[in-house]
Parts: C-alpha cells; structure tokens; sequence
C-alpha cells in the first residue's frame, strides 16, 4: 500500500496509481446504479446478480479482462434492469444509444456534442 497512514482510504484507486475512469461515462453508470441502489428502485442484490451475469457473458463472448470490458458490462446490466423493471423498454433504449451515435458522428470536431444534433427531423 502506497501512502501515508494518515491518507484516506482510496477503495477505487487503481494499482497504478491511474484515475479510476478512463471516461465520464463510466463513472456515470455506477453513479447512476447507486442512486437508483440509494431511491430503493433496485436492490444491491438486484445489481450484483445483473452486473455478475453481464460480466459472464462479456467473458463467454470471449472479451478481455479490461476496466473497459467492465464498464460495457456494467451499462448492459443497468440497461436490462430498466427494461426488466419496467423503466424503459429495450427498444427505448436503443433508439437513444442511436440517437447518441448520430449526435456524436454529426459534431464537428472539438464542439460540445448534443443530443439534438443527432435526432431525425
């Protein structure tokens, strides 16, 4: 353990001493798993057993061992369990995720990427 006895802990800190996300997203996801966690709209055992089924088809599909691996896990978890819980439907959660991929494919370089820039008229 690197540090100073009197350093806080640091429970996600990588080995390496690296950031803890490689992007914002990622962060996004778990933060968002642990509020809806908090609001009582899933249970902690609900998204351990989501996110553990995830990570063993990420694994069977052959995919690396990588904190990128994990957090596509991580999402696809939280997406089933909208759809699953009624929040949203798989077929609501795809026409966003396009939505998205418009809106970043349509920015200029550099620019804010927005979700209107991507919507069909």
């Amino acid at each position: 353990m690197s540090g100073r006895e009197s350093d806080p802990p640091r429970p996600l800190a990588r080995r390496d001493g690296g950031p803890v996300f490689d992007e914002p997203w990622q962060a996004h996801v778990l933060a968002l798993a642990f509020a809806l966690s908090e609001r009582g709209v899933l249970t902690n055992a609900q998204w351990s057993q989501a996110l553990g089924e995830a990570l063993r088809r990420t694994e069977a599909a052959g995919a690396p061992d990588t904190p990128a691996t994990y957090y596509q896990a991580a999402l696809a978890a939280l997406e089933r369990l909208a759809a699953d819980g009624g929040a949203v439907t798989a077929e609501a959660v795809d026409e966003r995720t396009e939505a998205w991929r418009r809106a970043y494919r349509d920015t200029p370089h550099g620019a804010p990427v927005e979700l209107s820039a991507g919507r069909k008229p």
